[in-house]
């Protein structure tokens, strides 16, 4: 039986969880530094593959803080959106050969169309900060669970601190660009990345609608 403090927490957590929504628009507004520092460390916080990266000295998580209208984001900018292109072409092709790939991609299809026709990747110089998270290669490769659980728990840490918080998951594309592990400062090949943007939301967004529990749960013998 949960004590009234345990209660209480279970109260915050279930708030949280339910208030986490995905925000694409921002106010031009800048978070304070400490804010953004507090998404991090609870980045940090996050489980990890540990047998996969074993004991190396250099730490296996890094965090890459770009600010808007920085040098930084402004050489991004473009990479990014290159590799939206690069992506669109490669599927394009890959559908011709297979057209049941074409009924099954379709929506993500029509999604890079916008991304191409407006020439911005969201996320990606519209909001006031783009981090970029970085995790090291290990076997087995397992780096990809690590950064969900990584972007998880700094996206509940944002929606705490009532910030807007979208996931940028074309960053996962650029692990192999030179020019963009350039900027970031590692080499190229050696580490998996995800990215998000942070920001103040520009609009409040309807609850997030689940069905019950009881709907979606098989209990087994």
């Amino acid at each position: 039986m949960c004590s009234d403090v345990g209660e209480q927490k279970n109260m915050y957590l279930d708030q949280i969880l339910a208030d986490r929504r995905s925000y694409r628009m921002f106010r031009p507004e800048v978070p304070e530094e400490d804010d953004i520092r507090r998404i991090l460390h609870a980045g940090l916080l996050a489980p990890y593959a540990a047998a996969a990266v074993g004991d190396s000295k250099d730490y296996f998580r890094r965090f890459f803080v770009m600010k808007k209208g920085s040098q930084s984001l402004n050489a991004a900018i473009p990479l990014v959106m290159e590799q939206v292109n690069v992506m669109a072409q490669g599927l394009n092709a890959e559908m011709e050969k297979n057209p049941p790939l074409r009924k099954k991609a379709v929506m993500f299809v029509q999604r890079l169309e916008m991304i191409r026709k407006a020439g911005r990747v969201p996320g990606v110089g519209n909001a006031p900060y783009y981090i970029v998270v970085a995790e090291r290669k290990g076997f087995p490769p397992v780096e990809h669970q690590s950064l969900a659980h990584c972007l998880e728990n700094m996206w509940l840490k944002a929606t705490a601190l009532e910030l807007g918080f979208q996931l940028v998951s074309i960053t996962s594309q650029m692990s192999g660009n030179v020019e963009f592990c350039k900027i970031l400062g590692i080499p190229v090949g050696e580490w998996e990345l995800m990215g998000c943007a942070v920001g103040y939301p520009a609009d409040e967004l309807s609850p997030s609608i689940r069905p019950p529990v009881e709907d979606v749960t098989r209990w087994l013998e």
